[in-house]
This record gives C-alpha cells, structure tokens and sequence, in this order.
C-alpha cells in the first residue's frame, strides 16, 4: 500500500512538473535570499530589510534573464552548426585511420559518434531552463511571499511555545546552520562561477558567461556538479579548435578550480559534518533530475542538506542524518553539537 501511494505520488508530481518547478525555484530562491534578509534586519527595520533583499532578488533574477537568456538561445541556435563540424571532425579521424590500414565502417562510427546525442541533452536541459526563466514573474512573487513568511516564523513559534521552548531554540539553531550553509556554499558557487567564466574567456570558448552561470549553478551539487558543468565546454572547446590543447586547458580549469574551491576552501569553511554521503548526492540528482528535469538536478541537493540539517537537531531522527553523512562520527547527544 506504501509503496503504490508513493508511485501515485512520484506520478503526480513528474505530471504536475510545469505547476511545481516555478515554487521549487522559489524555495531555492528563498532559502538563498533568507541569510541575507537575516542579516540586514540585525541593523535596520524589518520592512526596510524585506524591501532591500527583494529589490537584490529583482536585480539578480533580471540580470540572469537579459545576460543568459540570449545566450541560451544563442547556442541553441548554433548546436547544428556544432554538430556538422563534429561530424566532419569524425569523418577525417575515420579517413585517416583507414589510410593507415585500420578498417572503420563509417556508419558504425556514426552511430558510436552522434553529435546530435551528444548535444541533445545539453539543449533539452537549456531548453527547460528557458522554461523556467519564462515564468519569472511567478517564481519572483512566489519567493517574495516565502521570504515574508519565513522571516516572520521565529515569532509565531515563540508565541505558541514561548521564548524558552525548547522548539523554538531548536528552530534557531536549525536556521542558523542552515543560513550558514547557504551563506558559504552560495559564495563559493558564485567564485566557482566568476574564475570559470573568466577562464572560458581567456581561452576563447564561445558563450563564457553562461558556463560560469553553469558552473555557479551546478556547483551547488558536490563532486557532480563540476563534471556536468565541465561536459558542454569541453565538448565545445573540440568543436571549436583544432588540437586537443584547448579542450584539456578546459578540463584543467575545472579540475584546479574543484581543487582549490570545492575540495580545500569550502570544506575549512562549513567543517567535515555538513557534508552528504556521494552516493546519496548521485542518487538524489538521478532520481529528482528524473522527476522534474532539469530543476531537480539544482534543488536536490540543497534541499537535502537542509532536510539533513534538521534530522540532525532531531533526537529520534538523528540516525538518518547520519546514514547521509558523508563522513559519520560519534557526535554528541546535546543540541547543536556535533
């Protein structure tokens, strides 16, 4: 009985995907939004605090539609042309190696080698991207209304158990951590994206803006979410130019920006216990990548962490925070230690 529920309740919400995902991206946007609104209202009045981060969000939300938007369609635009010069590309590899007496049956090369394959993925995904970007009007109203009722949270919670509840410390607790999560990870994602698009520059790849937006986007995804965020650009940098050096200067980029971001900073900043085991991070991006394509791939992890974050500060539930720990260890049975 559990287990059909759970079918009929995956099937609703993989087919009600165009109502849902605007909301999803409104949570993701607000929990993003909440560290800064947190902040600003420590030093001004509330409502001017609301009014500074929503205008933040306007500014941001705009700036992603007019800068990437038209890149967006620009390179779904140019994917054929991509295409034929990667199926020229093949066509000389082919008549080189028989030339040295290797046979190659040109129509299995085809079929090993189909650019329209290898590109079709990367335009559905940009394509529901633009989908998404279309209903920006509804994501934008949605998270401003998130954003007030969350920061107005913390005092229904003390009015219904009181400023000494043992819930309502536990819910500052969880929002501290989480805000601190969100607060890091988003500034390491935006650096990611900021070194990787100058790079991209610098080395000549076309469209550099958007894989530093990729690179910022997927970056909330660890250890994933570098390798899909180099896929595209390197694929492209082999396209473009003749040789292999620019696509490995590719590959090079986002290996020590990985290295130097993901693998050092960003762990000395958040410390070992917000982490997520990587076969929950696979299965979480392959199971809501699948239901709501390609906006789970962003949220899933996040929304992870967060779900994680509050089994921890949860006695029963402890234990299953730590089944998605990535790296478990004795912790102590106080709140708020690890």
């Amino acid at each position: 009985m559990l287990l059909a529920c759970f079918v009929v309740l995956i099937a609703g919400m993989k087919a009600a995907a165009a109502l849902l995902q605007p909301f999803l991206i409104a949570v993701f946007i607000t929990m993003v939004s909440l560290p800064m609104l947190n902040w600003l209202r420590k030093y001004m009045h509330p409502a001017l605090a609301m009014l500074l981060t929503v205008g933040a969000d306007l500014l941001v939300l705009g700036a992603v539609i007019v800068l990437v938007g038209g890149s967006i369609q620009a390179f779904i635009d140019a994917v054929p042309r991509y295409e034929a010069i990667l199926r020229q590309r093949a066509d000389d590899i082919i008549t080189l190696l028989q030339n040295y007496g290797i046979e190659v049956s040109r129509d299995q090369a085809r079929e090993w080698i189909d650019p329209g394959q290898l590109f079709g993925w990367v335009t559905s995904s940009m394509r529901g991207a633009v989908a998404v970007l279309s209903n920006a009007v509804l994501v934008f109203l949605a998270s401003v209304f998130m954003l007030a009722e969350v920061a107005g949270f913390p005092a229904k919670l003390e009015r219904a158990f009181g400023r000494s509840g043992r819930s309502s410390a536990r819910f500052r607790h969880i929002q501290l951590e989480i805000q601190r999560y969100l607060s890091v990870k988003t500034a390491v994602s935006l650096a990611t994206g900021i070194l990787v698009g100058l790079a991209m520059w610098a080395i000549g790849i076309d469209f550099p803006v958007l894989w530093g937006l990729l690179a910022f986007v997927l970056n909330y995804i660890p250890t994933l979410g570098s390798i899909f965020a180099s896929i595209p650009p390197i694929m492209l940098a082999i396209v473009q130019f003749e040789g292999l050096g620019p696509a490995l200067a590719v590959a090079a980029v986002f290996l020590s920006v990985n290295l130097l971001l993901g693998s050092f900073l960003e762990p000395q900043l958040l410390g070992r216990r917000l982490g997520i085991s990587t076969l929950v991070v696979f299965a979480s991006v392959i199971f809501w990548g699948w239901v709501w394509p390609p906006v789970g791939m962003l949220v899933s992890v996040p929304m992870t962490m967060v779900v994680k974050i509050m089994l921890e500060n949860t006695e029963d539930l402890r234990w299953v925070a730590v089944l998605l720990d990535a790296n478990p260890r004795k912790k102590d049975r106080k709140l708020g230690t690890a």
